[in-house]
């Protein structure tokens, strides 16, 4: 009975640290001043082969948008919304609509003015990723950029 009872343990220890957990998305930030009292942030999304991630414009009914929330400072503030590049657009059967996305990488734009001569841009992202198989949970990621 041990011996049953400590490969019955050994099989269900090695599989679970072979598990993969899956990360299609890398995320990295920069920022670029433009003069003196303005600045671009730069979020960029590398995503592996064969994920996509969803537009910061999706149809209601759809899968969860691309967005991103920054907190208020009195270093800067923010000048109109987020932008993208342009998406693929495509019908997806999943949701039964035509969605916008965008595969291997991707970089959004937030421009700023700034109030302070250093700011720290602080917030937080939100997205989706899927395959032509499946869609992980939505995934919230902090950020903090500083522009100098």
């Amino acid at each position: 009975m041990k011996k049953f009872i400590l490969i019955t343990l050994t099989v269900l220890l090695s599989g679970a640290l072979h598990a993969q957990i899956l990360k299609p998305v890398k995320w990295a930030y920069a920022a670029k001043r433009i003069n003196k009292t303005e600045a671009v942030i730069l979020l960029k999304a590398t995503i592996d082969e064969g994920w996509h991630i969803y537009s910061l414009n999706v149809g209601d009914g759809g899968p969860i948008a691309t967005s991103f929330t920054f907190s208020p400072s009195k270093a800067y503030v923010l000048t109109g919304k987020t932008i993208e590049p342009a998406p693929v657009s495509k019908f997806e059967k999943t949701f039964n609509m035509n969605v916008s996305y965008f595969e291997k990488s991707v970089v959004f734009q937030q421009k700023i003015k700034l109030k302070a001569a250093n700011a720290i841009v602080k917030g937080k992202l939100e997205y989706m990723v899927c395959n032509d198989h499946q869609c992980l949970p939505p995934e919230e990621v902090e950020f903090s950029i500083p522009v100098k």
